[in-house]
Formats: C-alpha cells, sequence, structure tokens
C-alpha cells in the first residue's frame, strides 16, 4: 500500500483548519493513517471514501470503544487531541450532535489554553525580576501567543452561542 508522511503545523485554536485539510487530503485519495508531533501520515485510498474528524478529549477506552461502535475508526491521538475516521458510505460522520456540545468542546480548549498560558505568564513574570534568568521573555511570548488562541477560541464560542439563542 501506497503511504506518505507529510509535516505540518497547525495551533491548537486551528482545529477545524486541521481537519479541514485531513479531509482535502482524503478526498484526494490520502487518508489518515498515524498521527505525531506535527506529523500526519497517509495511505492511498479512494478518493472521498473517509470522513476525519478530531477532537480534545482525554484518552478513554469506553469513549473509543463506543465511537467504533457507530463505525468509527480510530486513527490515533496526539497529546490531547484524538483522531477518528469513518467510511463516508456509512454516512455523515460529526463528533458534536448539537451547539451545546460544540461549546462543550470549546470549553474544553479554552481551559487547557488558560491554565498553560496562565503558567507561562506567571513563569515569565517571576523571571523577569530575577537576575539570574535572562529568558523570561520567552514565557510571557508564549503566554501572549495562548492568550490570543484563547481569544480565538472565546470568539468562536460566542459565535455558538449568538447562534443557539437564534434557535430559542
Amino acid at each position: 500500500m501506497e503511504r506518505k508522511t507529510i509535516t505540518r503545523w497547525f495551533w491548537v485554536w486551528q482545529f477545524e483548519k486541521e481537519e479541514e485539510w485531513l479531509n482535502e487530503m482524503a478526498a484526494g485519495g490520502w487518508v489518515l493513517e498515524s498521527v505525531g508531533f506535527c506529523r500526519y501520515t497517509f495511505a492511498r485510498c479512494e478518493p472521498g471514501a473517509y470522513t476525519v474528524r478530531t477532537e480534545m478529549h482525554p484518552y478513554d477506552d469506553r469513549y473509543v470503544k463506543f465511537m467504533e461502535e457507530t463505525g468509527a475508526e480510530y486513527v490515533g491521538r496526539m497529546m490531547m487531541w484524538i483522531y477518528f475516521r469513518k467510511k463516508t458510505e456509512d454516512g455523515v460522520f460529526d463528533l458534536y450532535s448539537d451547539i451545546d456540545s460544540k461549546i462543550s468542546h470549546l470549553d474544553r480548549i479554552g481551559k487547557v489554553l488558560l491554565a498553560i498560558g496562565g503558567a507561562n505568564l506567571a513563569i515569565g513574570v517571576a523571571n523577569s525580576f530575577n537576575p539570574v534568568v535572562r529568558a523570561g521573555w520567552v514565557n510571557l511570548l508564549c503566554a501572549t501567543l495562548l492568550m490570543y488562541g484563547l481569544g480565538r477560541i472565546h470568539g468562536k464560542k460566542e459565535a455558538l452561542e449568538k447562534e443557539r439563542e437564534l434557535h430559542e
């Protein structure tokens, strides 16, 4: 079977862009086979035969088994992200059945960004006052970037909350 590996970077708040790219690859005849840090391995398949979904979700055997019972295949995980694929002939494949589940997913992402960004901010500020450590600016830069991502996630969440209000 023909395979190829592509190295590509996505920020955590770009999960929709990553998923879109993975599905474009599948539409072009390359389905996700395994995933690692910035590394995606694809196997040749019939163009459009699969749909790929990603989710920030702690590893849970019961959840993976539940997803497999729906016809989804567990592809792998990268840190806190889990990857599934499903044959398109089996019907629509979505991980979120409603707006509230989408909002809940964004909340999980936001909490992680806030925790890591807050830790970097605290370390950066503390190191800024330490004459021995001169790399505090790195943590402050990371904190700034993560807070930017948190803002992006918050914006997506607000848009979904407005959409939910329209449907109520």
